[in-house]
């Protein structure tokens, strides 16, 4: 029987085209040796009631994680992504407590906040793909706008979010935790999205706009819902902010823009367009909440925690991208 001879270049075909189709690969590698960093400081935090914890926390930033994807598949940005949530997250804080607190004012709430994060996206989708301003400029610009109204709505942070909100989210709904449910529903809606003709044109859009175009793809369109879909899952990641602070705060999506942005590349998206995947992007997420508890749990003193955390997210970031690069060679 000949010998089968492996070549390294035919090994390095193959993760080639493993990471081409599972990009997300180097972000599930790098959370799972997080978690044994976890569990080698601090045992306790592998706990199912401490991941749940985890989740729960970071959940919001997943979804931001996730919102700012739609966006860079077509090789945009949405720098308002943070002030979009904070708006939701005061608006319907304010509603709610207005409105009395219950079960239908919380509803009629949260109803109003899914359609003011889809405003706030069309806005963003208008000026950027519509007028064909800059999308980084156009973004920023639309964040201060955003920042303000929320200002406006509720000039200093505090106010609380009604006891039924914020219990609920934190609580478990026939014994299971209620943020599983959430992210089953999440991870449900990703699916549907992945099957629709949005994402492919989003992919194509950023993978060459202009040859896009000339194919007939509705390139302004897609854009545009883009924004969209961006507006939405901000305005969702919000509603779990609130959960989990429950009280409205007008700056508290401040820097949660720019770690979306960290966890869509950690994910193994290019900001290019036109490459990535929400999974990535949602354990992008979590490998931002896992460096900060690794820092946390590791003794590291408070005023050295955030020059760790900018370390460890740089060396991750690195690691990412050239495995990002490697596929896509």
């Amino acid at each position: 029987m000949a010998d089968v001879t492996v070549t390294p270049r035919a090994r390095a075909g193959g993760i080639r085209k493993l990471l081409e189709r599972y990009p997300f690969l180097p972000a599930l590698v790098i959370v799972a040796a997080l978690l044994l960093l976890n569990g080698v400081f601090s045992p306790n935090s592998l706990s199912y009631r401490s991941l749940t914890g985890l989740l729960s926390t970071y959940m919001a930033l997943i979804m931001l994680a996730i919102a700012q994807t739609y966006v860079v598949y077509a090789g945009d940005i949405d720098l308002s992504a943070g002030s979009i949530l904070s708006l939701v997250n005061v608006a319907i804080v304010v509603l709610m407590e207005r409105w009395g607190g219950g079960a239908g004012a919380v509803l009629l709430a949260l109803a109003l906040g899914l359609l003011l994060g889809l405003a706030c996206g069309l806005v963003n989708g208008i000026v950027v793909a519509a007028l064909r301003l800059q999308a980084i400029v156009a973004t920023f610009a639309t964040s201060i706008f955003f920042t303000g109204f929320a200002l406006y709505i509720l000039p200093v942070a505090g106010t609380p979010a009604p006891a039924l909100f914020w219990r609920t989210y934190g609580g478990r709904l026939l014994g299971v935790p209620f943020v599983f449910y959430i992210l089953a529903v999440l991870v449900l809606l990703l699916l549907v999205l992945s099957r629709t003709r949005l994402v492919t044109q989003l992919l194509a859009v950023g993978d060459d706009q202009q040859a896009a175009f000339q194919t007939g793809l509705p390139v302004v369109s897609a854009r545009i819902k883009g924004y969209l879909l961006c507006g939405l899952f901000s305005a969702l990641a919000a509603f779990c902010i609130t959960g989990d602070t429950a009280s409205g705060d007008p700056l508290v999506g401040g820097k949660m823009t720019l770690y979306s942005v960290a966890a869509v590349v950690l994910g193994g998206s290019a900001l290019s367009g036109g490459w990535g995947t929400v999974v990535g992007s949602l354990l992008g997420a979590l490998t931002i909440g896992l460096i900060n508890s690794v820092v946390f749990f590791m003794g590291t003193p408070s005023e050295w925690q955030n020059f760790v955390q900018g370390f460890a997210i740089l060396v991750v970031l690195m690691a990412g991208v050239l495995a990002g690069r490697r596929a896509r060679a």
